[in-house]
């Protein structure tokens, strides 16, 4: 069972769609998109929330924003146009891209959530980028969804230089001790916590079986970064 959209909410969305610049066949897509499931979990009937559209969400843009850079920069290689997707996409870039669009303000939360500032957090902001990208490709197409992501983009990409993208903390420490110091790196998990849907792992380096620096992030991956990046500004090479 599916619940019935309001005329004061149909009224919303469709406000929305013409900001995006997008016309939603399915408006219910973009409704799905911008539920958190905090405000499935308060409802009284059976309401779907955005984590898969922000599965796929997350997938298309991968893609829209590879195939984009690839065009824009011919002379960039593999490794360069990997960089500059990692600075593109990265989570304060999507959450800033969804302020500018205003889909904290169009976002259904629970209450808890929304008195906790929800409509502003990095995290809901960017997981709504995503599903709206998701509600876009399942109503329109590929098309459409690469050019919505595009245009997105597109402001953001004007900043990006070969020398402007995210720093990968890991191989710089990896450089700077091979050439200081000549000794071990070794990096542990040492806590994973939240729900499946938005986990945050904690990572420790270790410099010579020496703790040097604790990292947060959303994947290993990203925890590692944090912990390398922390271990560079207690060595002073931040």
């Amino acid at each position: 069972m599916t619940h019935r959209m309001t005329e004061e909410r149909r009224a919303q969305l469709l406000h929305l769609s013409a900001q995006l610049k997008i016309s939603f066949g399915n408006l219910a897509l973009l409704d799905e998109a911008l539920t958190h499931p905090s405000y499935t979990n308060e409802a009284k009937e059976s309401i779907s929330h955005n984590e898969r559209l922000e599965f796929l969400g997350d997938a298309v843009l991968e893609l829209a924003s590879s195939t984009y850079l690839y065009a824009r920069f011919p002379a960039c290689s593999e490794g360069e146009l990997t960089k500059m997707r990692a600075s593109l996409v990265q989570s304060e870039t999507l959450a800033r891209l969804a302020r500018r669009l205003d889909l904290g303000g169009y976002l259904r939360l629970g209450r808890g959530e929304l008195l906790a500032g929800g409509a502003d957090r990095q995290n809901n902001l960017e997981n709504v980028f995503e599903a709206v990208i998701g509600a876009i490709f399942l109503d329109a197409g590929w098309a459409a969804a690469q050019a919505y992501v595009t245009r997105q983009l597109s402001d953001e990409a004007t900043h990006l230089q070969r020398t402007h993208v995210a720093r990968d903390f890991k191989t710089a420490l990896q450089e700077h001790i091979q050439q200081k110091h000549r000794t071990s790196i070794a990096y542990e998990l040492i806590s994973e916590s939240g729900p499946d849907h938005d986990k945050r792992f904690t990572t420790r380096v270790r410099i010579g079986g020496e703790a040097m620096g604790e990292g947060t992030g959303r994947s290993k991956k990203e925890a590692e970064q944090q912990a390398a990046a922390a271990a560079l500004a207690r060595l002073g090479c931040s």
